[in-house]
Formats: C-alpha cells, sequence, structure tokens
C-alpha cells in the first residue's frame, strides 16, 4: 500500500509540475524548470519521460545562463522581480479603484489576496533563480 500511495503522489505531483511548466513558458514564472522538475519525477515511472529530462535540463540550464549573461539581463530581470512582487503587494493591500479606472470597480485588482499571495511568491521564486543563475551559471563560471 505505501508504494502504491507513493506512486500515486509521484504522478500527481510531477503532472501538475509539467502542466504548470507548460504554462509558464507563455506566463510569468520558470516554465522550463518546472517542465524538467516534472519530467524528473515521471520519469521514475514512465520511459517516455526519462527520454525527455535530459534535453529539458540542457535547455532549462542554457536559459538560465542565458538570463545572467550580460548586466543588462541581470537588471531586467530583478526589474520583473520587483514588478511582480510589487503588484502582489498591491493586490494584497486591495486600495479602491482610482478615479482614472474606467470600468465597475469589481473589474479593479481581480482575485483579491490570493492574486497577490500568488504573484509574490512568484516573484521570490524568480529572485532565488536570478540568484542561482547568477552564483552557479553565469558565463565565466564552471558549472558543477
Amino acid at each position: 500500500m505505501p508504494g502504491l500511495v507513493r506512486s500515486i503522489a509521484i504522478q500527481v505531483l510531477g503532472w501538475a509540475l509539467v502542466i504548470f511548466g507548460l504554462a509558464a513558458i507563455f506566463l510569468p514564472g520558470p516554465g522550463l524548470l518546472a517542465l524538467f522538475a516534472g519530467l524528473a519525477l515521471l520519469s521514475q515511472q514512465y520511459e517516455w519521460a526519462e527520454r525527455r529530462v535530459e534535453p529539458v535540463k540542457r535547455a532549462a540550464m542554457k536559459t538560465a545562463r542565458d538570463s545572467v549573461a550580460t548586466p543588462g539581463r541581470i537588471a531586467l530581470s530583478l526589474l520583473g522581480v520587483a514588478w511582480l512582487v510589487g503588484f502582489g503587494v498591491l493586490w494584497v493591500v486591495s486600495p479602491g479603484a482610482p478615479d482614472w479606472w474606467p470600468l465597475h470597480e469589481r473589474w479593479w485588482l481581480p482575485g483579491g489576496w490570493g492574486t497577490g499571495l500568488s504573484l509574490i511568491v512568484s516573484g521570490l521564486a524568480a529572485l532565488a533563480m536570478v540568484v542561482y543563475s547568477f552564483v552557479k551559471l553565469r558565463p565565466g563560471r564552471v558549472a558543477a
């Protein structure tokens, strides 16, 4: 029974990470890294996933390395982090709609604190990835 529970947990988490990773490729978020993590989990049970882990890992590491290749890219990444966290705080605080807002007030910051918290968590995850990429993957360093 414990083996069955472990198998189901790995599959649920693996598929959730794959779906999130695919969505995050197009939306703000760590798409390739989440896709890699999901495939790594699924590769424990599926041969098709095992064949895809290494190419996705290489693409994720290349993207991470490229993101810290120049000071401009690092600055843009940090600006993106500040933008995500800042908007997350705005959503959590949830001030009333400003006078210039043309739509009904219910359309101002939809989603409430849940949306704000997810933006803040995404921003902090992005910051962690930028720091990791800077320390471990920036050009001129030998990756372990």
